[in-house]
């Protein structure tokens, strides 16, 4: 496909946007629709994650950092006729998301490696690589929406016209004052239109499946944690009435709302209700406690909103795959919220990030740090004492 020439009255005629090339087919259709548009197109592609250092030559079919990826993406700005470029972001990449994401579970905190890629890499380091080249805009093959209130002038992200590909959770950090360099071309493309669109145009990659889970690991998360974590010191597991009822490898091995592989048995099914890194200790309980009425969140970020001086009603997800719940956000004098949910949620993960929405608009979100519930009785001495800012599943 060649640039259209025929540019004058489109939107974006005079403009030149980054688009951040993955080698998939939602950044791919990205590029050609701002293209048709009237944008000079620039391709960057960012190498993230290294060759893995044990199989270097192993495929990684879930990852958006190999090296066929790049060919993927090279071929699209070849076929559109744009320029590519190859950033190496390696070092930022291994700092601020893969050492975040190690670090996490050793505190056992559930990371979120995504959000904190578009908040640290994509935000941040892209947006200014962007500009420095001349750019206007950075554009992403996000499924998400960009654009101002029409009553009052304010940039917001919003929903795209996608509901199932929605990905707004995964922008909850960007920074306001970004929204008017930002582009989300896929808005009103549904994903069976994008790879259509991309296989007209003779995309090689018009049928790569869409990256799953975590890009940077290409097997069990636990096993990379481990390799980089090394011997983790083996500690009790604990039911909810402080009984010993069993031992664990290592925190770093679970998660809230874990069934599967703990290893004891019980009348009823048991899951991990909470973490305790003081006591080196994995909590254990039966599905109530699973339930919180709600919680704490920490480096909140309002994207679409000033911060609220006072309570706030929101529809807020707990995570990525959360259908989300009526809450009433309550701001802290420190920045933080409390949030109190309509009715209990199931599995409230600290380190998790909560996403707080008004109808289809993303108000902005934060990182979860404490859930609590006041209908199930404290957990006994030692496994109540929980660090600060870490999961209590007690009295609130």
């Amino acid at each position: 496909m060649e640039p259209d020439q025929t540019t004058r009255g489109l939107p974006g005629q005079g403009k030149t946007v980054a688009v951040a090339m993955s080698g998939g087919v939602d950044s791919s259709v990205a590029a050609a629709l701002l293209l048709k548009q009237g944008y000079q197109v620039v391709g960057l592609h960012m190498k993230l994650a290294p060759s893995d250092p044990v199989s270097p030559n192993t495929p990684r079919p879930k990852s958006c950092c190999s090296l066929d990826d790049s060919l993927d993406a090279r071929q699209v700005c070849h076929r559109l006729g744009i320029p590519f470029y190859v950033l190496d972001f390696q070092e930022v990449f291994a700092q601020k998301v893969v050492q975040y994401f190690v670090e996490s579970y050793r505190r056992g905190l559930t990371p979120n490696p995504c959000v904190m890629c578009n908040m640290e890499v994509k935000n941040r380091v892209l947006m200014a690589k962007a500009k420095e080249i001349g750019c206007d805009c950075l554009a992403t093959g996000h499924y998400a929406r960009v654009g101002q209130n029409p009553q009052t002038g304010v940039f917001e992200i919003s929903r795209p016209r996608d509901h199932h590909k929605d990905q707004t959770y995964f922008l909850f950090g960007t920074p306001a004052e970004e929204l008017p360099h930002m582009l989300f071309p896929l808005a009103e493309t549904e994903k069976p239109q994008a790879r259509k669109l991309a296989g007209e145009l003779s995309f090689l990659n018009w049928n790569k499946p869409d990256s799953q889970e975590i890009c940077f690991v290409p097997g069990d998360y636990r096993d990379f944690v481990r390799d980089r974590l090394g011997p983790q010191t083996p500690g009790e597991m604990v039911d909810t009435s402080g009984q010993v009822v069993g031992t664990h490898p290592g925190l770093a091995a679970y998660t809230i709302g874990q069934r599967r592989g703990l290893g004891v048995s019980a009348p009823n099914p048991l899951y991990v209700v909470a973490l305790d890194p003081a006591s080196n200790r994995v909590i254990l309980g039966e599905e109530p406690w699973l339930y919180s009425d709600g919680m704490e969140v920490t480096g909140v970020n309002w994207v679409s909103v000033a911060p609220p001086v006072g309570p706030l009603e929101v529809m807020v997800k707990v995570r990525y795959a959360h259908q989300g719940v009526n809450a009433q956000v309550i701001p802290q004098p420190d920045g933080s919220c409390r949030v109190t949910f309509s009715e209990p949620v199931r599995a409230v993960a600290p380190g998790q990030a909560a996403v707080f929405y008004r109808g289809d608009v993303m108000l902005g979100g934060g990182w979860i740090t404490q859930s609590f519930n006041t209908e199930i009785p404290a957990i006994p001495e030692p496994a109540r004492s929980l660090p600060e800012a870490h999961p209590f599943r007690g009295r609130a």
